[in-house]
């Protein structure tokens, strides 16, 4: 660890405690000769947004991939609610993963359906008995959540970034997430955009008391949405405190990111 840096604390056990939802110990991977997560060792409270700063290649995505299971780890325990996923059945492991939500960079979305469309393929996909009226409301609410209920019959093509961004959103909520990951929310739009988005992720924390990890190289984003922020340097948490924190550090590195 660099000298003066802000210390992680990792003395915790998520199975005896209802308050972290996410905790990962010596967690590893790499692929090939890359070793791109060294030893993370972190826990995601419930119900705060955790910021994750770091430079490219750092290990930040595959870390977010792994708590959502499109990656495994190599080596350590990834716990998820209390329970280690490696010891889930599939059963269990698919039950888990649909308390997570994704919001990709690009917002994945289906160019070919409509903005209703795009709703309505994850809740038939996960709630097949679901009745047209319920589907409806559900959608009518997500839209209204992000504010695009007057795009629902728009496809994505018709939208500008900053409004595919809130509908990749919308989607991801449809199926009301405990945990949400976002993997660069604001990249690619502008400030004014950029801080609607981040207002946004502050509202869906208040309104459905979701526990959020925000990687982004935004530092408005991080400032405006972050309770605590981790920095990852060489694949292991290097430091975390508060925004104001880090910003102040005595490390010129970690200063780095804020300047």
């Amino acid at each position: 660890m660099t000298e003066n840096a802000i210390p992680i604390n990792i003395e915790h056990d998520s199975r005896q405690d209802s308050s972290v939802v996410v905790e990962m110990v010596h967690l590893r991977k790499s692929f090939e000769n890359n070793d791109v997560l060294r030893d993370i060792n972190l826990v995601i409270n419930k119900g705060e947004n955790l910021v994750i700063l770091g430079k490219s290649g750092t290990g930040k995505s595959v870390l977010i991939k792994c708590i959502v299971g499109l990656v495994d780890c190599d080596y350590g325990s990834l716990a998820i609610f209390g329970k280690d996923i490696s010891q889930l059945s599939e059963e269990e492991l698919i039950e888990t993963r649909k308390k997570i939500g994704f919001l990709f960079q690009s917002a994945a979305l289906y160019d070919s359906m409509s903005v209703r469309e795009n709703l309505q393929f994850p809740l038939r996909r996960q709630q097949r008995s679901i009745s047209k009226e319920k589907m409806n409301s559900l959608i009518k609410e997500a839209l209204e959540n992000v504010g695009l209920s007057k795009a629902i019959d728009k496809t994505p093509a018709e939208l500008s970034g900053g409004m595919r961004k809130r509908l990749g959103l919308a989607r991801t909520l449809i199926l009301k997430p405990e945990i949400m990951l976002y993997d660069e929310p604001t990249t690619g739009l502008d400030p004014i955009t950029s801080k609607e988005i981040s207002k946004l992720i502050l509202e869906v924390q208040k309104k459905y008391n979701t526990s959020s990890v925000i990687i982004t190289h935004d530092m408005e984003c991080a400032r405006l949405t972050a309770d605590r922020v981790i920095v990852i340097k060489d694949g292991m948490c290097e430091a975390e405190g508060s925004f104001d924190e880090l910003k102040n550090s005595t490390d010129a590195w970690i200063r780095s990111f804020f300047e």
